[in-house]
């Protein structure tokens, strides 16, 4: 049985661009606001995201994409 990451899915990638278009930290709010998706539906996928290091919070409330994020969208 092999630990292999999962793959990013749409909803992932979907937020990851939406906070690579914002020059600060956003809410998952906003980011459901931009990306159409639900709020609760973001905030889980935030969580996701932060424990595979692409995502950061650096204000509470407040999300980042990393530079780690970044290269995962090229």
């Amino acid at each position: 049985m092999s630990c292999k990451p999962k793959p990013l899915t749409d909803e992932h990638l979907k937020i990851l661009e939406a906070m690579a278009n914002t020059s600060e930290p956003c809410g998952s709010k906003d980011i459901a606001t931009t990306t159409g998706l639900e709020s609760k539906v973001v905030s889980s996928r935030i969580t996701a995201l932060k424990k595979k290091g692409l995502v950061e919070s650096p204000v509470r409330c407040k999300y980042a994409i990393t530079d780690d994020g970044r290269a995962e969208l090229k």
